[in-house]
């Protein structure tokens, strides 16, 4: 397949992006709202999430980039969740400077709670998509989350912005 070598400005190409990061932040908008209503925060559910997905013993560090955020901001998250008895953090048995971030009993109790209240919140956004449509649209996802992996790997993006054909 062969591409322009530039976007015009109304083609797919052009609009993907931009539509793509104003979309991602209008549905984390929607999904925050609906979590507050449930008691929860982003700067709170979402290291929880990270961490059952993950499995737990996370270093601070690793729980911050996933998380997005500077490892100090996450330090006082993580003080008020360990306080609350949703997380715990231990010593590392390989290294023991390292503190690793680990969900409790009851922090799990809480992750299934946010599961359920996201999984709500997200039911009435996609309403409107079949299953099929969600599929290809998660195929698609994944696609482009291998090659920002790749292109992180390799270096800077190619001066033509273009996906290679497939």
């Amino acid at each position: 397949m062969t591409e322009p070598t530039q976007n015009p400005p109304f083609s797919p190409w052009a609009r993907f992006g931009i539509r793509f990061s104003l979309l991602a932040r209008r549905w984390r908008h929607h999904l925050d709202a609906h979590l507050a209503q449930a008691g929860l925060t982003d700067a709170t559910w979402v290291p929880l999430i990270h961490l059952d997905e993950t499995g737990g013993g996370l270093s601070q560090k690793d729980l911050a980039r996933r998380v997005g955020v500077d490892g100090s901001s996450l330090v006082r998250v993580l003080d008020i969740l360990e306080r609350q008895g949703l997380l715990e953090r231990r010593r590392s048995t390989t290294d023991g400077r390292a503190r690793l971030v680990h969900l409790t009993p009851k922090g799990k109790r809480r992750v299934a709670h946010i599961r359920e209240t996201l999984g709500q919140g997200e039911r009435a956004l996609l309403a409107d998509l079949s299953e099929q449509e969600l599929a290809a649209m998660l195929a698609c996802f994944d696609r482009i989350d291998r090659r920002i992996t790749a292109l992180e790997h390799t270096g800077p993006i190619p001066a033509s912005g273009r996906p290679e054909a497939h």
